[in-house]
């Protein structure tokens, strides 16, 4: 469906509180295609409705489902409740008279269907499709105005289904030989309730009206477009080999600052000597006039594209010599928000690939340095070298980055004098046991409307003078 100039002044609501009992794990997480379904039908809202929210009594797993960014996070107002709970949430949010109603569980659910549906609300109360198996009240159109109140009353008489609601209000239904016009297998109706009805939903599903397109990488040939790079590079300090990185190869001069900077191999900006890169060989070379610690001849150290291993602690009781950061730094959410944004759009390798972590430096509610690289390790290293190299101060910063939270990546914040760290998913416990002790603030999934502040929250403002 190509882009349209003005959505329809419909507000969707994704239900998303349901038990699972029947699939045995949370079903709106399971991927198709390699996308969460809650996130897949929150996207097919996205193109035809003026405003997405997920409704959910578990709105931090909501939060893992990598939803587009504009899409919010609502809690249930009544957990456990049935459907006709979450309809009642979803009509008390809405912002528009009229409220698209989508189960999460319904991963092939097309715009075309809203869009036919919308055709026909003329002075009815609720617009809902009849499918094989009857009528669909969770892929419907319900007037707000009129639809709330009487919702309302019969979720508080003990009433837990949808179907409740018609006899009491103007109902136009859609058959299903008008909605094969432009669904022809009605594909949009199609629940996944069962492990069952996963397995069957790919054969029966997967394919679009036009064959399959099917493209052989020649791996050997090193021109596999799509693909995330990734190489051994090894890094010298006065002719010492300091640390083996599997890395993508760009950037290396700030790979290799910035990681001596965060082990604190290279302290003054003063001292700093010369950065030879060999690319062809993954080699970069640094001197500089401080010492060089005897300790680090014959000894390797080896660190992979998964992990980042630089960082010499176990336990937040062993972090002696990393001195607590001090920033009076507070930020509005809303900025948080549009620099994550920033960074989501300037990430050009992960667009690309779908492969790559991306960290951004933001100062003054906008992203000043972004890097990336295949491990997220390496692409906080790049962008702390790229600001050492250029004068950035950090005190004033907030690092952002597209992957998880860990103790490893926020002693590098510390060490780099970083006051707040952001992650569009999460961060572990030690993570933030160290980030308490250092005074540093962390937030977590921010997406979705909402964000995860776990330390030092006094730096996040929600709106207000600083």
């Amino acid at each position: 469906m190509t882009e349209r100039a003005e959505k329809l002044p419909i507000t969707a609501a994704v239900l998303a509180g349901g038990r699972s009992q029947r699939m045995g794990v949370d079903k709106t997480l399971l991927e198709i295609e390699g996308v969460a379904m809650v996130s897949r039908v929150a996207s097919a809202a996205g193109e035809v409705c003026s405003n997405v929210f997920v409704v959910t009594t578990r709105p931090e797993a909501a939060a893992e489902a990598d939803l587009p960014d504009d899409v919010r996070i609502v809690t249930d107002e009544v957990s456990y409740l049935g459907p006709l709970g979450g309809i009642v949430t979803g009509l008390a949010e809405a912002p528009d008279a009229w409220l698209l109603v989508v189960a999460a569980d319904m991963p092939w659910v097309t715009s075309a269907v809203v869009e036919t549906l919308w055709t026909h609300i003329g002075d009815a109360d609720v617009v809902v499709p009849r499918g094989e198996r009857g009528l669909e009240p969770l892929l419907a159109l319900y007037r707000v105005e009129t639809v709330l109140p009487v919702a309302r009353e019969l979720l508080d008489a003990g009433e837990r289904r949808p179907i409740a609601l018609y006899d009491r209000l103007s109902v136009i239904e859609i058959p299903a030989e008008e909605l094969r016009a432009v669904d022809p297998q009605l594909k949009s109706l199609v629940n996944i309730n069962t492990p069952q009805d996963l397995d069957a939903s790919a054969p029966a599903y997967a394919k679009t009206d036009a064959q399959i397109r099917m493209h052989v990488v020649e791996v050997g040939t090193r021109r596999s477009r799509g693909m995330p790079s990734e190489r051994s590079i090894t890094v010298y300090l006065n002719g010492v080999e300091v640390v083996n990185a599997q890395a993508t190869p760009s950037d290396l001069e700030e790979l290799a600052v910035g990681f001596l900077r965060i082990e604190k191999l290279l302290t003054d900006r003063s001292l700093l000597g010369t950065i030879e890169v060999d690319a062809r060989r993954g080699m970069v070379f640094v001197t500089s006039e401080e010492e060089t610690p005897t300790s680090l001849r014959g000894r390797k150290r080896y660190v992979t594209s998964g992990c980042g291993r630089g960082i010499t602690f176990t336990s937040a009781g062993q972090l002696s010599g990393v001195d607590p950061v001090e920033s009076g730094l507070s930020i509005e959410a809303e900025s948080i928000y549009e620099m994550m944004g920033e960074m989501a759009r300037s990430a050009d390798r992960y667009r690309e690939t779908g492969g790559m972590h991306a960290c951004a430096v933001g100062i003054d509610g906008a992203v000043q340095l972004l890097r990336e690289d295949v491990g997220r390790h390496n692409a906080l290293d790049k962008v702390i070298g790229a600001a050492w190299l250029g004068d950035v101060a950090l005190d004033r910063a907030v690092l952002i980055t597209s992957g998880r939270i860990s103790s490893e990546m926020t002693i590098k914040a510390a060490r780099a004098g970083v006051p707040i760290v952001v992650s569009r998913t999460a961060v572990t416990d030690l993570a933030a046991e160290i980030a308490t002790e250092l005074g540093i603030t962390l937030v977590g999934y921010a997406r979705g409307g909402k964000l995860v502040i776990y330390t030092n929250p006094w730096r996040i403002r929600n709106g207000g003078p600083a």
